[in-house]
């Protein structure tokens, strides 16, 4: 992930703007993105994922880790819409109870890392000299290695879990935000608003608390809609790779990891899982963009 593009790109969404006709900087941002037809395309999409992963128990035609060798590798039918795997289990069921793997693991990473690194963000940027430094140097250094290769040695450090996969996955998006967090107080505080409230006497976390943060709050948005789609395919890269969910347990990471052996007999281990890692990033994607335009006042997006 590019911080540096990242925060120049999404700095304008906090930017203060003239409104027209008086509308207010949240009624005029959603308007924009209801506007998008991608976007309200994404957030359907997520929404749809949301709901079936947590009515799975409700959805799930069979039992998602229950074997029965006596349909192993059963091709789509009516009575297994999605086939069944090496083992007998229904590629549906797993596919529904896998995507509350991958939206969790997406979602909580990301709080995960906001809650690392907007803190250390605000830190570095409010207190400057050898604070700021010292951490911006440490996010320096964990984005000059790439994103997937620091998640994966985090987590083979940590041992194969989802929790421990899903805390290497905090740890490594964490940099981005101190990056953006950082970015946006250094604008904030020569700001008059941040210079009055020092001079009243505010202390610098009641500072960064009600006067830098709030600014914050439009670009985290919508890097955090980003974030999650890189989450979800960093979870399942480390599930493929077994440091991500445990079998039998699904996750849409480690179906791609059994199906693999089998490509040419049974294509649609594969294609079920895969499709549906690719349909959620792409809608994330989109909400990410839609917020994107909503949020940014230069947008001529009307």
């Amino acid at each position: 992930m590019s911080a540096d593009l990242s925060a120049r790109a999404l700095t304008a969404a906090a930017a203060p703007v003239a409104l027209e006709d008086g509308e207010s900087p949240t009624r005029r941002a959603l308007r924009r993105f209801l506007r998008h037809k991608l976007a309200m395309a994404g957030l359907i999409v997520v929404l749809a994922f949301l709901l079936i992963a947590l009515f799975a128990p409700w959805i799930a035609p069979y039992d998602p880790i229950e074997t029965s060798w006596s349909r192993i590798r059963k091709p789509p039918s009516a009575e297994h819409w999605f086939g069944t795997d090496e083992n007998g289990r229904d590629v549906l069921s797993r596919v529904i109870w896998g995507a509350r793997a991958s939206l969790m693991a997406g979602v909580v990473s990301v709080m995960g890392a906001i809650a690392i690194g907007v803190p250390l963000g605000l830190l570095a940027g409010l207190a400057g000299g050898w604070v700021d430094a010292l951490l911006s140097r440490i996010a320096d250094a964990m984005l000059s290695v790439p994103f997937l290769i620091l998640a994966i040695a985090l987590a083979a450090f940590l041992g194969p879990a989802l929790e421990n996969a899903m805390l290497a996955i905090a740890i490594t998006a964490s940099p981005v935000f101190v990056r953006l967090a950082r970015g946006m107080a250094l604008d904030a505080k020569s700001t008059d608003w941040v210079e009055a409230a020092r001079a009243l006497g505010n202390p610098p976390w009641r500072t960064a608390a009600l006067h830098v943060l709030p600014n914050i709050v439009p670009p985290l948005l919508v890097q955090a809609t980003l974030a999650i789609a890189e989450a979800i395919i960093a979870e399942a890269s480390l599930s493929f790779l077994g440091l991500g969910q445990q079998p039998p347990d699904p996750s849409w990471g480690s179906m791609l990891n059994s199906a693999q052996r089998f490509l040419e007999v049974a294509p649609w281990l594969a294609i079920a899982p895969g499709l549906a890692i690719f349909v959620v990033v792409l809608a994330f994607n989109l909400m990410g963009d839609g917020l994107r335009d909503a949020l940014d006042p230069r947008s001529q997006r009307r």
